[in-house]
């Protein structure tokens, strides 16, 4: 079959790459129809490197049609159209019990590696799709065939009508982007700052105003706050105004928001300390928009955090926070959590502009191209999902 394949540092390939195979009884295989390049896939292109390994298929959004299911898979059969949320969980254990399938005990990876990476001393989370020797390194859903593990919790069946997109992003920018809104905890009525308008960003800010919030975006890009405007959110670009985190500020009756969704995580621009303490490995990652976040939020407001960090922080403000009375929250999403209330908006109705959504779709086989596109946020890029059943020329795979 081909796969997205990483090499190197910003070096990803289509190659032929064996078929996957049923390995124990809650395994299922799925032939993907569509595909997604995710931003925290960017990380793995060119920032995680260190825990990548030549030779890993990447993608952790995928769905398609079962084509093969263990014994131990009872809910699917052959012909099914299924979702793959990217958690890898058993749906058993006391983490998956409370709901919490991102902290899954079964799967979690108990290497070297994902024991030795947490500062704490307590290891990973649960394995993910394609994401890194920390998290499993479960061969990913950016190619024509996937392998899932706990096939029995992990596939969710979905109608055979409508294209896709509709149910798509229930396997990662859907639920992560509703959790980043339950944890805001945004009041009735109150003001939300989102910052970074990329995939999970769009979704939370149409999530939060559909729950009847007043929407504030920050974001550089003039087609991702367009693409928010027509959702219904303010937008703001942070090269018009001195300070976006003062123009919140301003906007909310100098209090600052309610609540603040940071939807950028590491490889956040805008600070040149930054990228000097990032590039000398003083510390792993760009915390600009994180800072601007803490500016921004009221006093006893919340902090919710959805975009991805990897390391520590330094000079983190927790005494200011502590000042402020700043709830934090963060986490990988937990999809299955989220799933039961996102399914039902995945109607004809299209009640979170699911098709006005994907700016491109491509060939898988394109995807080295489709990857550059995306970090460079050129074409006016916003979600790019890639289709296995066609080539680069337009036929139909074999």
């Amino acid at each position: 079959m081909r796969a997205v394949v990483w090499h190197g540092r910003e070096d990803v390939r289509v190659d032929e790459v064996p078929d996957p195979q049923i390995q124990r009884e809650t395994d299922a295989i799925v032939r993907i129809t569509s595909t997604a390049i995710c931003g925290s896939d960017l990380h793995l292109y060119s920032k995680l490197w260190p825990v990548m390994r030549r030779g890993d298929i990447l993608g952790h959004e995928a769905m398609g049609i079962v084509v093969e299911t263990g014994p131990g898979v009872t809910h699917v059969r052959p012909g099914d159209r299924v979702v793959v949320p990217f958690n890898i969980a058993c749906g058993s254990c006391a983490f998956c019990g409370d709901a919490l399938f991102s902290q899954c005990e079964r799967t979690r990876d108990e290497g070297l590696l994902a024991r030795k990476s947490n500062l704490l001393g307590r290891g990973k989370g649960a394995s993910l799709f394609g994401y890194t020797h920390l998290y499993g390194a479960v061969p990913g859903g950016q190619a024509e065939l996937l392998r899932v593990p706990e096939a029995h919790v992990g596939l969710v069946p979905v109608p055979h009508d409508g294209p896709d997109e509709r149910y798509l992003f229930l396997t990662d920018v859907l639920p992560t982007a509703m959790q980043a809104v339950r944890y805001a905890d945004v009041p009735e009525g109150g003001t939300l700052a989102v910052w970074g308008l990329g995939p999970i960003g769009q979704m939370a800010a149409r999530i939060a105003v559909r729950d009847g919030a007043t929407v504030f975006g920050v974001d550089p890009v003039a087609e991702r706050r367009a693409m928010a405007e027509r959702h219904g959110v303010q937008t703001i670009d942070p090269g018009d105004v001195d300070d976006a985190a003062a123009e919140v500020r301003f906007r909310t009756g100098g209090r600052g928001a309610d609540a603040v969704i940071d939807a950028v995580g590491m490889e956040a621009d805008g600070s040149v300390v930054g990228k000097v303490v990032q590039t000398l490995k003083i510390q792993l990652d760009r915390t600009y928009a994180l800072r601007q976040c803490m500016k921004a939020v009221r006093r006893g407001g919340t902090l919710s955090l959805s975009g991805v960090y990897a390391g520590p922080v330094q000079m983190f403000p927790l005494g200011d926070l502590f000042d402020m009375q700043i709830q934090l929250r963060m986490g990988q999403a937990n999809v299955l959590r989220w799933i039961p209330e996102l399914l039902p908006l995945c109607t004809e109705d299209d009640p979170l502009g699911t098709l006005d959504f994907t700016t491109h779709r491509l060939p898988l086989d394109v995807a080295p191209a489709a990857y550059e596109m995306f970090q460079r946020k050129d074409d006016g890029c916003v979600k790019v999902v890639l289709d296995p059943r066609i080539t680069a020329n337009g036929e139909a795979a074999s």
